[in-house]
């Protein structure tokens, strides 16, 4: 069993940890541009067909082309939905396109969808071409040195073509060039993924009033969730005392009035049914106390929740190791919430995962609790079959958090939870 709980000594680990997370972001950044090139390509074709259309409408047979070019638009605005909500809030998309050349042209969504095309083709091509190619020059310079040798005078370069490279200064001269635009990948990169992703976000949402709407069912939803499993809740502890505790408590009532009729006529038997009630009573004690914590543990109030996790994977069958930085408490509520979804998905893990380690990552960041738990298992968990994993989304979801779950076939498994914590 391996159990630890990192926290930073001094500054020199939360530099470290910067510039990892600063690495990360990039990186993730980079993946967002090179996935809106492949969008801006289709939007650059759609645009072109628009433009054709357009041209056609001036002699009459553009309108015949106009619903299947605005069909185009439509599917390729929704695949750009689709990859700008896996990147942040969700795009919710607009109602079906109306039928009929006059209905479409003064359809709002659809105006605003020909607008974004065209943008995004000429905008977000741009940038997916520059995130494609800067990771492309930057190994190209940083690795110069160890090959331009081999290479013909005419092609002893940089990657963006400054200047000929005759000698072993010049090659290192690459060299500090790469390093150059390995910095401006970290810096600048997430502001081109948010610059190509900005018209998306602004013109293929939903209007304001349609958002609000659809606002309200979430959080009546999400009400109706947290009532349901408020019931569960009072009905699993309700089974748990009536069928465990309470009979153990009869139990006791049983054989302290069987040992106070023998206690005349047979002590030792008298001793022998007190010794029977008192293991009873134990049980009770023991199963009353797993109630108890089955409600809240105890040790999320009496210290905190990395304690209570490292108390959790310290109990768990399959070693676990956790490394939790929570510097501020969150409130009670959610911090159950977080113990009880940890609690869950280790018994997962150590029931069907068929893992050999486990880990649990807990961090805050503006103003959101957020909790990894990760098995090296076989994979291929969902929410079905009675693993619990619904049971913890709808905890997390009443209080307006997420639940992501990724588990492909072979392993690993990642399960993600997201909490406001309001710190």
């Amino acid at each position: 069993m391996v159990v630890t709980q990192d926290r930073p000594a001094d500054a020199r680990p939360g530099r470290r940890r910067a510039v990892a997370v600063r690495a990360r972001t990039a990186l993730d950044a980079l993946e967002h541009l090179v996935g809106g090139l492949g969008t801006a390509l289709l939007a650059l074709l759609a645009a072109l067909w628009l433009a054709l259309t357009t041209a056609a409408c001036l002699v009459g047979a553009g309108l015949w082309l106009l619903p299947s070019a605005l069909h185009a638009v439509r599917a390729i605005a929704d695949r750009e939905r689709g990859r700008l909500s896996r990147w942040g809030p969700e795009i919710v998309g607009p109602a079906p396109l109306p039928d009929g050349p006059r209905a479409l042209l003064a359809d709002r969504a659809v105006r605003r969808e020909a607008r974004w095309v065209v943008t995004h083709a000429l905008l977000g091509l741009f940038l997916g071409l520059v995130g494609a190619t800067l990771p492309l020059s930057a190994a190209h310079d940083l690795t110069f040195p160890l090959y331009w040798t081999a290479l013909p005078e005419s092609e002893a370069a940089s990657a963006v073509g400054w200047w000929t490279v005759r000698d072993w200064p010049g090659a290192l001269a690459v060299a500090v060039t790469g390093v150059a635009l390995a910095g401006v990948i970290l810096v600048g990169a997430p502001a081109l993924a948010r610059l190509q992703a900005w018209p998306g976000r602004r013109l293929l949402g939903p209007d304001p009033g349609t958002d609000l709407a659809l606002r309200v069912a979430e959080l009546t939803a999400t009400r109706a969730a947290a009532l349901d499993a408020h019931v569960a809740e009072l009905r699993r502890v309700e089974r748990a005392l009536h069928d465990g505790t309470q009979n153990r408590i009869v139990a006791v009532t049983v054989l302290l009035g069987a040992a106070r009729r023998a206690l005349a006529r047979d002590p030792e038997e008298a001793a022998a049914v007190l010794d029977r009630a008192q293991d009873a009573a134990e049980q009770a004690l023991t199963e009353l106390r797993a109630v108890v914590r089955g409600i809240l543990p105890p040790v999320l109030a009496d210290r905190s929740l990395a304690d209570a996790l490292t108390a959790l994977a310290a109990g768990c069958p399959v070693p676990c190791r956790v490394d939790a930085d929570v510097p501020a408490r969150c409130p009670a509520s959610v911090e159950a919430t977080a113990y009880f979804a940890v609690a869950e998905a280790l018994t997962n893990i150590a029931r069907h995962s068929g893992a050999g380690e486990a880990r649990v990552t807990v961090r805050t960041d503006g103003g959101r609790l957020h909790v990894e738990v990760r098995d090296d298992g076989h994979g291929g968990a969902g929410e079905h079959g009675g693993t619990g994993l619904t049971g913890i989304r709808r905890r997390v979801e009443a209080h307006d958090g997420t639940l992501e779950l990724a588990s492909p076939p072979g392993g690993p498994t990642t399960l993600k939870v997201t909490l406001p914590c309001g710190s």
